[in-house]
């Protein structure tokens, strides 16, 4: 019978936990160095105006996300070491590329402490999280349909928001997407302890860094509109 990570040892627990920790860092400083990179050639600049030339390219922009995220868990649930790198690279370039705009609209349009002060709070609200999780070991598996149901409905409001002008996704949109991404924390860890193996470290930190990147992008926005209102 194969085990899941609550069920072993806490000394292979415990070694699960480091390892994908440790490549959610590794993530988080990629990301970064992406970012850095491509503000300081001006390709982010060029990807900027070519994603904000026209508020129905993010419906494109949405879907190619959702099937690069899918090919990349794919690709990091492969018995292949190879592979799952190679899905976990591809993911944190996604991500780092859908970031742009919003980075972006921070760096040239908002206050020099929005960004940081955003990115300090994202980072807390997580740990925070994640540690309830790892203390507690509790299963929060009975977040997953509210997460999915509130997927379409986000989706939906998105959609509604590129077709019908006068519809504005505010500050009050951001809050609750905070909410959302903090219960997406909760449920992916809990996912990860109960249903992944522990040679799944790859797969694991995919999941666990998709989650962040949610939050940490509803925290700035949110950050973003609080200091233009």
């Amino acid at each position: 019978m194969v085990l899941s990570v609550a069920q072993v040892q806490p000394s292979e627990r415990a070694l699960f936990i480091r390892k994908t920790y440790t490549h959610v860092a590794a993530a988080v400083a990629i990301f970064t160095l992406l970012e850095m990179f491509f503000f300081s050639t001006g390709i982010a600049d060029t990807i900027a105006q070519f994603f904000m030339g026209s508020r129905f390219m993010w419906l494109g922009v949405i879907g190619g996300f959702a099937l690069l995220g899918w090919m990349a868990r794919s690709l990091a649930a492969k018995a292949e070491q190879s592979m799952q790198y190679i899905g976990f690279g591809i993911y944190i370039l996604a991500q780092a590329i859908i970031f742009i705009p919003l980075l972006f609209m921070a760096v040239r349009y908002s206050n020099p402490d929005v960004l940081p002060a955003a990115a300090i709070m994202t980072l807390a609200l997580f740990g925070g999280l994640t540690a309830i999780v790892l203390t507690t070991k509790k299963d929060f598996s009975f977040l997953g349909g509210f997460l999915k149901i509130g997927s379409f409905i986000v989706l939906g409001l998105i959609v509604a928001s590129a077709f019908i002008g006068g519809l504005s996704l505010g500050i009050w949109f951001s809050a609750a997407m905070i909410l959302f991404a903090g219960a997406a924390i909760l449920y992916d860890t809990s996912k990860v302890l109960h249903n992944y193996r522990t040679d799944q470290h790859v797969g694991a930190s995919i999941e666990i860094f998709g989650s962040l990147a949610l939050l940490f992008w509803y925290v700035l926005k949110f950050a973003m509109e609080m200091q233009r209102s």
